[in-house]
């Protein structure tokens, strides 16, 4: 075994509630109707949190990510007073990024000016799309101007970091539509764009009655062809799906896809905590139904089912994360990540390079062009091998 160490911490914040849940949507979101119980629900995260202390004290977080649903539907000084709790829990690095995901169909004017005032510095903006039609069968709340309006505020309420996400892939797309969504989020000027394909995931909508998706020419087309957009605008991909200007890469994602670790808190939140003392690294998962969640809340019975990674599951487990960076690996990283030498995934690493899906250089190992294209098989080496 290596010696296993502490990564940097991230926290994680859910907020379960949208306005209509879109058809291709699987996260834990939940439609709510009427007002939303800010209060209790912030009371309930603060609690959790609180349970939560002894498994990270005294590391410090470097990120806060505040997802859902949809989290701007809650009002700044909710925001304001989840982040003072925070703030008077854990120690925040300095410059620590606190990001906030919002729809652009729930932006009220001046709601981006309080939400930067409570300490939110970095904002996530679910565009998905600037074709009227495609928004429509994607079940969004909001036009194209909508977005176009939500940059202006955000940029007028002080934010300078921001992410636009645009999908592709979308039910019949061509290349000249995905193209076109790509250069009118250009002309908003994001920092980061996450640009990634629709997937028809279980337990959806679209996946119990499938639209019709582009041929696989067609997919592979566009996105050739936006990439090579992006790359000539001045982006660059360090993950499989997000593109930033140097120095603006989401550094909560990128955490989680280096393998770090990350608290959880809220309906259904995930979580990965190492216990570098007692060698072990363990997978945290919270209350999943809201109803249910505040009713615990309220009664002081909060859980955290925790369930600790087996040691031939590490490797599979940092692989499916770290090679989604098209820059890889290092072998030190591996070893401080897991506990493990790297000969724990020799087997895997051995069938990739003989297949032309990883290269290695030096002490790093690299996904490559064909390696990216077949992610899923690659990832798949590295499965423990059953008795």
């Amino acid at each position: 075994m290596s010696e296993l160490l502490e990564p940097p911490l991230g926290l994680y914040v859910h907020l379960p509630w949208c306005v209509r849940k879109c058809p291709y949507c699987d996260f834990n979101s939940h439609v709510h109707k009427g007002a939303l119980p800010e209060g209790d629900y912030i009371a309930a995260l603060l609690a959790d949190l609180e349970a939560d202390l002894p498994l990270v004290r005294p590391r410090r977080v470097d990120s806060i990510f505040i997802g859902g649903g949809t989290p701007s539907l809650f009002s700044a000084e909710s925001i304001a007073l989840l982040l003072d709790g925070i703030r008077a829990r854990l120690e925040l690095a300095p410059g620590a990024e606190v990001t906030l995901e919002a729809n652009p169909g729930t932006i009220e004017h001046g709601r981006f000016a309080g939400y930067y005032a409570a300490g939110v510095n970095r904002v996530s903006l679910g565009a998905q799309s600037f074709n009227a039609r495609q928004l429509a069968v994607l079940g969004r709340i909001h036009g194209v101007a909508d977005t176009e309006r939500a940059v202006g505020e955000l940029r007028a309420g002080g934010f300078t970091n921001f992410n636009l996400d645009v999908m592709h892939g979308l039910p019949e797309q061509t290349v000249a539509n995905a193209n076109e969504d790509i250069a009118r989020a250009l002309e908003l000027g994001p920092p980061h764009l996450s640009h990634y394909q629709l997937a028809l995931e279980p337990g959806t909508v679209f996946h119990e009655r499938p639209p019709v998706l582009p041929e696989e020419e067609v997919a592979q087309e566009i996105e050739s062809t936006t990439h090579a957009r992006l790359l000539e605008a001045g982006y660059q991909q360090y993950e499989i799906s997000a593109w930033a200007r140097p120095g603006h890469e989401c550094r909560h994602n990128l955490n989680y896809w280096e393998f770090g670790d990350y608290l959880g808190i809220g309906a259904g939140a995930h979580g990965k905590v190492t216990d570098a003392r007692g060698g072990t690294l363990s997978r945290t998962l919270k209350t999943k139904q809201p109803r249910e969640y505040l009713e615990r809340a309220r009664l002081g019975t909060l859980q955290n089912t925790m369930a600790e990674v087996p040691v031939e599951e590490r490797p599979f487990e940092f692989m499916l994360n770290v090679l989604r960076l098209p820059a890889g690996f290092s072998v030190g990283q591996f070893e401080a990540r897991t506990g493990l030498p790297l000969t724990a995934a020799s087997p895997g690493l051995e069938r990739a390079e003989a297949r032309g899906l990883l290269e290695r250089s030096g002490a790093r190992w690299q996904p490559t062009p064909l390696g990216r294209r077949f992610l899923n098989d690659l990832q798949s080496m590295f499965l423990p091998v059953r008795a």
